[in-house]
């Protein structure tokens, strides 16, 4: 088996760390439907307790619970989302830098090449047909 250079090596990590910047910006979107969800939710609360319909009004200690659940679990959402932006935009970096240092693996690599070709066509016009060195002075 080949062995890998530089620049495929890197071009497989870029690969690897942009997909699971994916997989955290769609974490970072399920949230935030979640809180979506949870704010349409405590909208509903909040007009059934301020609703004057009198079986309103009979559950409305328990529609002050709920409110209460839904705004702790706002809460923590917010805090979670907070903590996957940080975490979609450091993966994010993470990935532009191994694509920089892809480019410039590949661009040594192609000066490496190029680099050999002139040594390659150098050897060629200087060297010495073999048949000359085997003749004697």
């Amino acid at each position: 088996m080949a062995e890998k250079s530089k620049s495929d090596k890197l071009k497989r990590l870029v690969t690897v760390q942009r997909h699971i910047e994916r997989m955290a910006e769609s974490d970072l979107a399920a949230t935030a439907r979640q809180r979506v969800e949870v704010g349409e939710a405590m909208d509903v609360v909040m007009d059934a307790i301020g609703s004057l319909d009198p079986v309103h009004r009979l559950f409305a200690q328990s529609y002050a619970d709920r409110f209460d659940r839904l705004a702790t679990a706002e809460k923590q959402l917010a805090g979670l989302q907070q903590v996957q932006e940080t975490r979609v935009l450091r993966e994010g970096a993470k990935a532009d830098r191994l694509e920089d240092n892809m480019k410039e693996a590949r661009l040594a690599e192609q000066r490496e090449k190029e680099d050999e070709a002139v040594y390659d066509v150098v050897d060629m016009r200087f060297a010495t047909p073999a048949s000359d060195k085997l003749r004697e002075p």
